[in-house]
């Protein structure tokens, strides 16, 4: 199956070379063609270039890009999107003035989640993550990471992570599973936090590891919550266990463990929406990625993470959405990329390669993804007529996405 798309108004993220992480100053860099084709066999980019180098226009499929913009497709890589039911209440309860931290002291938040997955079915379970990750591969998602985590216990651990490689198998986007080895607290180890640490690395990670359910493990490093003692007992647990860390650190507090997580070689830290010169220190020569989630700043009014802190002392910065029912409840990374300009002060170049290349190295995967580049993964998306690149995060609120293509294929349901 040859695909050929011409007449293309802007390809953007054209990369000559495979580059696989923008960090600093070059994330202000974002290649453009004007008046381009782009030539894809079976799920592989084979060549791009300029309309009047295109000798033939033969292919077993043609489309006609004229006045639309192509662009590699978003590369998600933090989500909780495998969840039972909602949190609309809480929503309520923030409104008249409960902040996140108060709601998970009377129950709700984490442990509202869990209790709900527990009293939801397997397939019931599949059926309604697969209906969001539908809707998010037609906002322009081709790679997806997702969390367990609100399972708290092995059995439902173990159900979230099987419904997540359900979805691997069943969808055509390449998916990432993270066991979230540590959320919160069960309510039955409220008074005895250790033993449920032991529990989590003793027993549950070696299952866990030896069904081969997981790529990544996670803990939620905060106060209240993980400390950085138990955070470096679960991570070590994982990396002998083979997975790699991704850590949610510094979304409420600074306790260290954006340091925990460098010294465990983390592939990325997640939230930072606070920051001090002592956890940048730890991230310049790490090969750790910064990760935002601009989308969980905008849902709970807390800081965003300080992007232009991050970039202007040369380090790279992803952008995920952290889909989850109780902080973040959309997946929509066109709205994350328009409020990493509008809230964040990124440069619309600085917001897409944050969710393009860096999104795919925050995965593991830039080598095949998040770039138009010969050899890489047909993973690209076609706007509607815009004038400009720069229109997707300026007219935030707007769906701009006319076609994905989804490893050479397009999406259609």
């Amino acid at each position: 199956m040859t695909v050929l798309i011409i007449n293309i108004k802007q390809l953007v993220q054209v990369r000559q070379n495979n580059v696989t992480v923008v960090k600093g100053k070059e994330m202000a860099d974002l290649p453009v063609l004007e008046n381009a084709y782009l030539m894809i066999e079976h799920d592989t980019i084979v060549e791009f270039g300029p309309m009047s180098e295109l000798d033939e226009i033969e292919a077993d499929e043609i489309i006609d890009a004229k006045d639309r913009i192509v662009l590699p497709t978003w590369c998600d890589s933090h989500t909780h999107v495998v969840y039972a039911g909602n949190r609309v209440g809480e929503f309520e309860d923030r409104i008249n003035g409960l902040s996140y931290e108060e709601i998970a002291t009377r129950g709700g938040g984490i442990l509202n989640s869990a209790k709900l997955l527990a009293e939801t079915s397997e397939q019931e379970l599949y059926e309604q993550s697969i209906k969001r990750i539908h809707k998010l591969i037609r906002l322009g998602t081709g790679l997806l990471e997702i969390k367990s985590g609100y399972g708290l216990s092995l059995d439902a651990e173990l159900k979230m992570l099987r419904v997540i490689r359900k979805i691997k198998k069943e969808l055509p986007i390449t998916v990432k599973a993270t066991y979230l080895a540590a959320h919160a607290v069960p309510k039955e180890y409220k008074d005895n936090k250790s033993a449920y640490v032991d529990l989590v690395v003793n027993e549950f990670i070696p299952t866990i590891a030896k069904e081969k359910l997981a790529d990544y493990i996670d803990v939620f490093c905060e106060k209240g919550y993980f400390d950085v003692e138990d955070t470096e007992k679960i991570l070590k647990a994982g990396v002998d266990h083979g997975l790699v860390p991704k850590i949610h650190v510094n979304q409420f507090n600074i306790i260290g463990g954006v340091e925990a997580a460098v010294q465990h070689n983390a592939l990325s830290v997640d939230h930072l929406e606070l920051l001090d010169d002592n956890d940048l220190e730890h991230l310049k020569g790490s090969r750790t990625m910064p990760v935002a989630l601009p989308g969980c700043s905008f849902f709970l009014s807390i800081p965003y993470t300080p992007a232009r802190k991050i970039i202007d002392i040369g380090l790279p910065l992803a952008l995920a959405t952290d889909y989850n029912p109780g902080s973040a409840p959309s997946g929509n990374m066109n709205f994350v990329v328009s409020a990493a300009c509008i809230k964040m002060n990124m440069t619309p170049a600085e917001a897409i390669n944050a969710a393009t290349i860096n999104g795919a190295y925050a995965l593991g995967v830039s080598n095949q993804y998040g770039s138009i580049c010969r050899g890489k993964k047909a993973n690209v998306m076609i706007t509607k007529e815009i004038p400009d690149y720069r229109y997707l995060p300026y007219s935030f609120g707007e769906d701009c996405i006319d076609k994905v293509l989804v490893h050479g294929m397009i999406w259609d349901l």
